[in-house]
Parts: C-alpha cells; structure tokens; sequence
C-alpha cells in the first residue's frame, strides 16, 4: 500500500462478532477489487490479521470523504457529529448527486465483466467529497450477477441471507426473490424520492401504511411541489424566483417521475438505470434552460 501522496484516509473496522461480517469484508474486496470509477468509493488497501489479544482483525482503507454521506445532509437533525444545521443541498448539488450515482450503477450494471449490483442502495451509502461529487460506498452486500448454475454452494455471489435497510429493499426480495438490477433501481428510485422529498421512507410522517412511494405518488403531478423539499432552495428570494421558473418546475417533474417508475412494485414495470441517466440528463439540460 502506498500511501506517499495520501493526508488523510478513512478506515472502516469490522465488527467481526457480528454475524455475516468477515463474509461482508470478502464480499465488498471482491466487488471493488476490479472496478474503477469516479463515483465509486476508492479503496485504497485492505487489512487482514490478528490483534493484540489473538483475534482476527479485517479492516478496509477508503480515500476520506471530507464532505461525509448523503445522509447526514439530508437529515442533520438526526446527524448529530455533523453541525449541517445551517448547510443545505440545493437543486444543482441534488441533482448532480442523484446523476452521479445513477452513473455509477449503470457501471456496475453494465460496463464490468461480471454485473454487479450493490443492494443496500441508501443516503449513508453515499459519500460526498470535497467538491460534493457522490462516490456510492459499502459494498459489504453486493452481489455478482451470474447464471446460478454456476454457483458453487460457498460462494460470495449465494443470496442466503441477503439483507438490505428497511425501506430501500425491493419487495421481490422480501418474497426470496435473486439480487438484480431491478432491485438495485428500485432501492435507487426510493433515494431519488428522498433527495428531492428530504423525506426518508421510514419518516414518521409517513403514516397509515403510507409509503414513501405512495405519498410522492399521490401529489404528482398537480401538487408535485407541495412534497419537495423547501430546503433546496437557498434564500427566501431564490425560493420565489425559482418555484415561478418553468425550467425548474419541467426539471422537478422529469425527476420525480423517474423516481417514481424506478420504484414501482413490479420489476417489470420499473425503468432501467440507463434510462434513468437519460432522464435525469434530460432533466439537468431542462433545468439550465
């Protein structure tokens, strides 16, 4: 490992008594082992050896992301080691943050020699560097897609036990359905609905058996602005000026409606993620007017 040009780093310790986690550090090795992309967290080495008291001890080292996740601005009130109170994203940052991880799914979906998908798809698995570019991280739960005949009982690609975050996990997976691209669109089509909502799909507000999906559904597209998220707005001026634009108006549209067909209930009905990165370009022009 050199890290001779490198100030400061994150490492990410596992936990190894918790259940799944060696096989979580092997599984996120194997996944960014062979992929290189902008918007992809960069593992820059890995740990695997014994502590002090004779334990097993996995570490992975990661380029430090100065501006934290997703999460912790969208919901800084529940971020307490980020004081992000008086910071917000506004709709370029979101915009360009929802693009960039878009295009790191279609590289993984499409442009790898063994797809992968990555499955826990979510705003603290999102990491924003110091010019607020995402970079998609935590792979402990991707899953290469190849035929299952090729399987062998031991391998990193079996689906026993696959999990999610609650909220994010396709509904075909609660029904024992395989890891796949489908999935792994939906899970992104709920982070799509968050970024521009700033409500999370386990937000108290969502009452009644009301899903994050459905809430947004039922305000598109007459009532569409009702739902976003004030706060990407900067000042009370801008807010007025850019609520009366037609371009913003045709941009947030464009962007809810594709976060609404990446989360649909059917795989079949949800639209690829290359078409996401058409619309959600579509929607960037739209909004530059």
């Amino acid at each position: 490992m050199n890290f001779e040009n490198v100030k400061t780093v994150a490492v990410k310790v596992l936990n190894l008594e918790k259940y799944g986690a060696s096989r979580s550090f092997f599984s996120e090795c194997e996944a960014l082992r062979n992929v290189r992309h902008r918007n992809l967290i960069k593992v820059l080495g890995l740990c695997s050896s014994i502590d002090k008291h004779g334990n097993d001890f996995k570490a992975l080292i990661f380029e430090f992301m100065p501006n934290c996740s997703l999460a912790a601005w969208l919901h800084p009130n529940a971020n307490v080691y980020m004081d992000l109170s008086v910071r917000s994203l506004n709709l370029v940052q979101r915009l360009s943050i929802a693009i960039d991880v878009a295009t790191a799914l279609e590289y993984l979906h499409y442009h790898v020699p063994t797809p992968i998908v990555h499955c826990d798809l979510k705003p603290s698995n999102v990491l924003l560097d110091g010019d607020i570019t995402a970079h998609a991280g935590d792979f402990g739960l991707a899953r290469f897609l190849v035929p299952p005949e090729t399987l062998p009982s031991h391998s990193l690609t079996s689906i026993d036990g696959i999990k999610g975050s609650i909220g994010y996990i396709p509904p075909e997976y609660g029904m024992g359905g395989r890891p796949s691209m489908e999935g792994d669109v939906y899970s992104y089509g709920i982070l799509l609905l968050e970024i521009f909502t700033g409500v999370s799909p386990t937000d108290e507000r969502l009452r009644d058996g009301v899903s994050l999906h459905k809430h947004v559904e039922i305000a598109y597209p007459e009532q569409v602005m009702d739902i976003i998220d004030t706060k990407l707005f900067s000042t009370a001026n801008q807010e007025a000026n850019t609520y009366a634009s037609e371009n913003v108006f045709g941009c947030l549209l464009l962007v809810i409606q594709c976060g609404l067909l990446c989360s649909k209930d059917s795989p079949k009905e949800r639209i690829t993620i290359k078409d996401v990165v058409k619309e959600l370009n579509s929607a960037w022009k739209k909004l530059l007017g």
